[in-house]
């Protein structure tokens, strides 16, 4: 396979010119327009000294110069880095410093912060998106034809969220985006007519990846800026949308506001949902509220992207049907897993609790500068260690317990978290909830619940423990709940437990 990012560009920009790539507002860009504008930033970026394998930040929110970017980086073999704009400035110091970029293309908003930069490594040069960048592409000819690079050269450098300590440098190649064409067409099912709205960041997995999948096929992609559920609703019926993906703390405020607006949905066919745990209670309401089909999806952004998926026919709320609701689905057909004892890396039996390994050609080439931890995550023979518990069934199906990390132990019993959840999640007084472990002098460990109360706020945390009681094992109940306004969050919607531990802990 000779696969490169820029292929995509150059082919459809040959196949169908004239034809929208983005939607992005009222800005409609052709594939021609996205193929020669990221050939001349391709040039703006050599004239800077970008050589192959140096890295190019993009700091910007979702935005088509974001995909200009990638192509431009890709033509000329250099490694586009992903910033998140939603860090810390000491947080994003520190990734600029590991990650050493010679040039950082930045919006007008992210440019400001990085006045204030005073890391080891400062770029040598920054483009701001505006005046400034239209000016750098304007003195280029866009006929410029720049070298591209090779299908297993590093393509993309994606930060981890950071939940658990140091962000660490996720580095992605061409051809492990090789495999985000095979996940339009036999995991989202798109074909060229689908129109995919991306909401997601585009520095996280969930969006470069995700959002760019319809690319491959020629398709339209709608990008907004922002996640507002009403917007979203809106842009949805506007522009006849046929498939999304949302986290699902994104979906609760979509079926909030569809409750709300009553938009036309009817284009809708499938939404997939992913990268944090989705309880039973929401899947159901959100499959009367929003009518569409539902694609849940795990994987990571060292598998690039989804390895499991629950397709939508398998979402069945009867018989065997509605405990696989509590799984995410089973291995996609170019991943090979298997459940692993942390301790002995020797196969877990059935039924029991795992972690889970994945082997297939669209796992990382590893960390950047961090051959301690890419030692540590990819044993050999072509394995990734996620750090994800399971429990695989006789079907195959894939049912997610918790990090590994984050499983509590009480009275020499496993508990994990998700389980306690799921559960949680069921009361009506409960609109969020994060599980953590906390010191215990008897236990050892003991189970605590932080919950983001619903509706009128109704707070009587004895009725609550008194509830899980009746449904999970004693051990596994919390012994105490916490109620907060919200619970904290990395930049991808994930729930920082290690926040919460040090709170509560």
């Amino acid at each position: 396979m000779s696969f490169t990012f820029a292929d995509v560009v150059v082919s459809q920009s040959e196949i169908q010119p004239d034809a929208i790539a983005i939607t992005f507002g009222e800005r409609n860009v052709t594939w021609r327009a996205l193929h020669e504008r990221s050939n001349q930033l391709a040039m703006v970026l050599q004239e800077r000294g970008v050589k192959m394998g140096d890295r190019v930040g993009l700091l910007m929110k979702n935005t088509p110069e974001f995909h200009e970017g990638l192509f431009a980086c890709n033509k000329i073999g250099a490694v586009a880095v992903g910033l998140n704009f939603r860090l810390s400035s000491l947080e994003l110091f520190a990734i600029i410093d590991d990650a050493q970029p010679k040039v950082v293309i930045a919006d007008q908003e992210h440019s400001r912060t990085l006045d204030r930069l005073t890391s080891r490594h400062v770029p040598e040069h920054v483009i701001t998106l505006g005046t400034a960048y239209e000016d750098e592409l304007a003195n280029i000819s866009s006929d410029s034809n720049p070298v591209s690079g090779e299908p297993n050269d590093p393509m993309l450098i994606l930060y981890s969220s950071g939940t658990t300590g140091r962000a660490k440098g996720i580095t992605l190649s061409n051809k492990n985006f090789s495999y985000i064409e095979p996940m339009a067409t036999d995991l989202y099912r798109m074909n060229k007519s689908s129109v995919y709205l991306l909401v997601s960041p585009l520095f996280h997995i969930g969006g470069v990846a995700t959002g760019s999948a319809l690319m491959t096929l020629g398709g339209r992609t709608v990008l907004m800026r922002d996640a507002d559920p009403h917007n979203i609703l809106e842009t949805i019926e506007r522009e006849r949308v046929t498939h999304t993906f949302f986290v699902p703390a994104v979906i609760q405020r979509l079926v909030e506001a569809q409750e709300q607006d009553q938009r036309d949905l009817s284009s809708l066919e499938i939404l997939s949902y992913g990268a944090a745990p989705m309880t039973e209670a929401l899947l159901r309401r959100a499959s009367e509220v929003l009518g569409c089909g539902f694609l849940g999806v795990y994987g990571m952004t060292e598998t690039s992207g989804t390895v499991t998926a629950l397709f939508p026919e398998e979402h069945d709320w009867t018989g065997v049907g509605a405990r696989r609701l509590q799984s995410v689905g089973r291995p996609l057909p170019w991943v090979t897993m298997a459940l692993m004892n942390p301790e002995t890396c020797e196969t877990a039996p059935l039924e029991s609790v795992g972690e889970i390994w994945i082997k297939s050609e669209a796992n990382t080439l590893g960390y950047f500068n961090n051959p301690t931890e890419t030692q540590s995550a990819m044993p050999g023979e072509g394995w990734l260690r996620t750090g994800d518990g399971a429990v695989l069934d006789e079907d195959g199906f894939v049912y997610l317990k918790d990090r590994i990390k984050d499983m509590i132990i009480s009275g020499g019993e496993n508990v994990y978290p998700a389980e306690v959840e799921n559960v949680l999640a069921d009361h009506s007084s409960v609109s969020e909830v994060a599980v953590i472990g906390v010191p215990d002098e008897r236990w050892g460990e003991t189970v605590k619940a932080v919950i983001v109360p619903a509706g009128s706020g109704y707070t009587d945390a004895g009725e609550i423990i008194a509830f899980v009681r009746e449904r999970l094992a004693h051990y596994k109940c919390p012994t105490s709940i916490e109620f907060q306004s919200e619970l904290p969050r990395n930049a991808t919607g994930k729930v920082l437990k290690t926040r919460l531990r040090q709170i509560y802990g």
